[in-house]
């Protein structure tokens, strides 16, 4: 058995309950189910050197891969979910060389004409607009940000 897995061995089992099951100490759960991440690590030979049922084992394993897959969801759902704000200038600096020095002023900018946006949702739903004004395409993507959307409604 090695000093590492001895150690954990040791540390592992931190009391017992009323009906005799054992409670176990996390940290050295960790420690084990990272042991059984190694290359060439045996689960049973380890849960056997912790003087524990292998199912036990696989069981932490398990957990322990549906929290990381959980945790990886939950981070790309709230990449997914989130609009990035895009400023829109509604005035533009306008530089003019006169004779003697450069003057600047501020001028409306040039009407953008109609716009597109097409706005793909977690549950595979695809909002399209075409030619639409500014003023429109504004609102749409606030009420879009207001939507409560399932991916799991995706089929």
């Amino acid at each position: 058995m090695s000093d590492g897995i001895e150690e954990v061995a040791r540390r592992l089992v931190v009391g017992h309950k009323s009906d005799g099951r054992c409670v176990y100490d996390e940290a050295a759960k960790a420690e084990l189910v990272a042991a059984c991440a190694r290359p060439g690590a045996s689960v049973s030979r380890l849960a056997r050197e912790c003087d524990i049922n292998a199912n036990q084992l696989s069981r932490w394993l398990r957990e322990h891969s549906q929290r990381q897959q959980q945790r990886a969801a939950a981070a790309s759902r709230a990449q997914r979910e989130a609009f990035v704000a895009v400023p829109i200038e509604t005035a533009v600096r306008v530089t003019t060389a006169g004779d003697s020095q450069a003057a600047e002023r501020i001028a409306p900018m040039p009407s953008t004409g109609p716009m597109a946006l097409q706005a793909r949702l977690p549950n595979g739903v695809v909002v399209e607009l075409r030619e639409c004004a500014l003023a429109r395409v504004s609102e749409v993507i606030e009420a879009l940000g207001r939507v409560r959307c399932s991916a799991s409604t995706k089929p």
